[in-house]
């Protein structure tokens, strides 16, 4: 009987101290696997944000703007009825370009008070000149020398503001007492560019203030990258900027930042970087989404 129970003892042990080296091989292995598939430079993931980012290239969303220069909502301080318009949306139109004419009775008004105020300025002018020279003679009453000049005073101011109403409008006093009065106000391209949105068509009503159409010039557009607050100490006016667009395959661009703003975002903690764009593109869209990366 002893001699059974010792070799089955043997083989006992033997099975246990061979299954011990698999599981410390297995564990070998594992340890090698994850420590080789973990960079040196890992990739930093935000907590609150999920933004990433890597030592020396921070990594931004963002969209392409305009600056407020190179860009026009067409709009004027007189409401009429559209007459004419030939206006699309995507239209290219240069500055002075005729976008539209307004039909308004008050129009025809404005022109012929400033034709009469201009007129009656002329001769209260004359008058006032009169007085003041027979005044200074002693053959005029101090008290219609005085009369003449607010007169003429009067009606000078009635003639500049009437003026200054005009050219509000786009009308040039000097075209209209050469030209004679304009039946229908016309609406001219204060800048050069592309036509947005357009909100007229023949027949509508235009209320004072309201916009006609918008116009956009992409000749320098710029980035308005969002970034939180972790990575503002990173960055300054003047760091170079690589960016893609949407829908442009892997081309890459360069832009310069050139404002950070100031104010961080209470709920998500960002704030707006602008960078102007070096090489502009015609395909570029204002409102384009882009990503970006800040070089250190």
């Amino acid at each position: 009987m002893k001699r059974i129970l010792l070799p089955l003892t043997l083989l006992v042990f033997v099975a246990c101290n061979s299954n011990q080296d698999s599981a410390t091989a297995e564990a070998t292995v594992i340890t090698t696997a994850v420590s080789e598939s973990t960079p040196s430079d890992s990739v930093q993931v935000d907590g609150i944000t999920s933004a990433t980012s890597k030592p020396n290239q921070v990594s931004f969303n963002g969209t392409i703007v305009l600056p407020p220069q190179r860009q026009a909502t067409v709009a004027i301080t007189m409401g009429g009825i559209v007459r004419n318009t030939s206006l699309l949306p995507g239209q290219y139109v240069q500055k002075g370009t005729l976008l539209a004419t307004l039909d308004n009775p008050d129009f025809i008004n404005l022109q012929q008070s400033y034709l009469d105020s201009h007129a009656q300025t002329e001769y209260l002018k004359t008058e006032y000149e009169r007085q003041k020279a027979l005044s200074s003679e002693q053959a005029a009453s101090q008290k219609k020398f005085q009369q003449s000049k607010a007169d003429y005073l009067s009606m000078q101011s009635r003639l500049e503001a009437a003026a200054a109403q005009l050219s509000l409008l786009g009308v040039s006093p000097a075209n209209l007492l050469k030209d004679g009065i304009q039946p229908l106000l016309q609406v001219k391209a204060p800048i050069s560019g592309y036509v947005g949105s357009v909100n007229m068509n023949i027949g509508k009503y235009i209320q004072p203030g309201d916009a006609l159409c918008d116009i956009i010039d992409k000749t320098s557009p710029m980035l308005c990258l969002t970034t939180y607050e972790k990575d503002v100490a990173d960055m300054a006016a003047g760091n170079e900027v690589q960016f893609r667009v949407n829908g442009m395959g892997k081309t890459v661009f360069h832009a310069v930042i050139v404002s950070i703003g100031q104010q961080v975002d209470p709920v998500n903690r960002s704030l707006e970087v602008y960078a102007r764009i070096k090489d502009a593109n015609q395909q570029f869209r204002p409102g384009m989404y882009v990503t970006a990366r800040i070089q250190k």
